[in-house]
Parts: structure tokens; C-alpha cells; sequence
């Protein structure tokens, strides 16, 4: 395994542990309440990043098989396996995303180092195995603070901000539901433009820490604490996710 790996499978699992330790705190009242997504309690979210680890597991098998084995039956299975288990015990809900955790970890520390540049897929999209390492960090971070338990965005790593703030103000440039705008992250070289293609550049500026912009790109937060000149209040950003 080489060191670049071993870091993202560290990152992972403290990412993980820390995840656990809000889950193990939750009784079962306070597991069944609701979460920070529509529709969605605490157990449907600690449900989703269990059954993520499972799908995701299934790509690391592909990987080193060869044999296609997609994340999910269908996305239709995956929606039934999270509310089947949303409703269970904190106790049990926490137990299962411990064990589904740890399978995915022994997977990935198992994979050779040649299938890591593996093709897998999901949702119709085709990418090296290697991604999947990144999507594992993404769904725990995110959803550690949609779990609505006190963890907040100015908690997230550094190296996962570094990497999720570009591709989410990518998955906005030439956005026609965006406002077009510049996003200027505190210590950071280079500006993000998001928004319609085929404009002006835009007056409007959205500066402050890379982590407070990823929040508010994300839909994890409302913009409190950016910086806006051109515009009397921060746009609201489309839903992302």
C-alpha cells in the first residue's frame, strides 16, 4: 500500500471513529428524531452511511475481480434498505455502521496496489477505483453534520475540504439555476467563477474560509460569516445534494 492510500484509509477511519462516537451517545428517542435532511431521522442517515459502506465495498470487489458488481440492485433497493433500517435501536443502528465500517476498511486495505486504477462504476459514471476512497470521506463528513448531533462544518479536515470545495464549485460552474458569482476562499491562490456560461463576469464576490464556503455550497449552512460585495446579502445556492 502506498503512502498516499494509507493516509486516505486513516483519514477514513478517523472520520469514522468520530462518526461512532456521536451514534454510541444517541438514545433511542433522540435516534428516531429528525435529522438536518428533509424527510429524513437520525437512524435514516446512520442507516444510508452503513448501507454506503456496503455498496462501496462492492466496487472495491469489482475492482479486484474484474467482475462487475454495482453499489446497489438498483437505486430502488437502496431507498428500501435505508427505510427498512432507519427505525431500528441506536444501539442497533450503531452497531451496524461499526460493522459495515469495518468490512469496507478491511476490503480497502486488502485491494493490490494495481486496482486502485481499476474502472468501476456508479450512476453511469466510469472512474478509477482509487475515487472511491475520496467518496467514503465525503458521505461521512457530510453526513456527520446532517446528523444534526453538534458536529459543524468548521470541524471538517483541511485535506477534506481541499478536495470537496473544488468539486462542488465545479458541479456549480455553468450552473443556469446558479447566481453567477466568484468564490474567494481565505489562503486560497486561485478564485472559483460558478454560475450561467456565456456571461459578463460578475461583480458579485463570496469570500471567507474554504470551510464556511464549502458549508454553504453544500447546503450545510446558510452563508452566516461569508463576505459578499456586489449584492446586499449571500445568493442562495441551488440544491446540490
Amino acid at each position: 500500500m502506498d503512502s498516499e492510500t494509507a493516509q486516505q484509509l486513516a483519514g477514513i477511519q478517523e472520520s469514522t471513529d468520530r462518526l461512532l462516537a456521536a451514534a454510541s451517545r444517541l438514545t433511542d428517542a433522540q435516534a428516531a428524531a429528525p435529522s438536518r435532511l428533509p424527510g429524513w431521522t437520525r437512524g435514516h442517515v446512520l442507516t444510508h452511511l452503513a448501507r454506503n459502506a456496503d455498496g462501496l465495498r462492492n466496487l472495491l470487489h469489482w475492482a479486484r475481480t474484474g467482475t462487475k458488481t454495482p453499489m446497489y440492485p438498483s437505486e430502488a433497493a437502496r431507498d428500501a434498505a435505508i427505510e427498512a433500517g432507519a427505525g431500528r435501536s441506536a444501539a442497533e443502528l450503531t452497531a451496524d455502521l461499526r460493522h459495515s465500517a469495518a468490512r469496507f476498511a478491511e476490503a480497502a486495505g486488502l485491494l493490490p496496489e494495481a486496482a486502485w486504477a481499476a474502472a468501476v462504476e456508479r450512476r453511469g459514471e466510469d472512474f478509477p477505483a482509487r475515487r472511491i476512497l475520496r467518496l467514503r470521506l465525503s458521505e461521512l463528513e457530510f453526513h456527520h453534520v446532517d446528523l444534526g448531533t453538534g458536529y459543524q462544518p468548521d470541524g471538517w479536515p483541511a485535506v477534506f475540504v481541499a478536495t470537496e470545495l473544488p468539486r462542488v464549485a465545479d458541479a456549480f460552474a455553468n450552473s443556469p439555476d446558479m447566481t453567477a458569482c466568484y468564490l474567494v476562499a481565505d489562503g486560497w491562490p486561485d478564485s472559483f467563477l460558478v454560475g450561467p456560461a456565456g456571461q459578463d463576469p460578475p461583480d458579485l464576490v463570496v469570500r471567507g474560509t474554504p470551510e464556511r464556503l464549502l458549508a454553504w455550497l453544500s447546503g450545510r449552512a446558510d452563508g452566516a460569516g461569508l463576505q459578499v460585495t456586489g449584492a446586499a446579502a449571500v445568493p442562495v445556492p441551488p440544491p446540490w445534494r
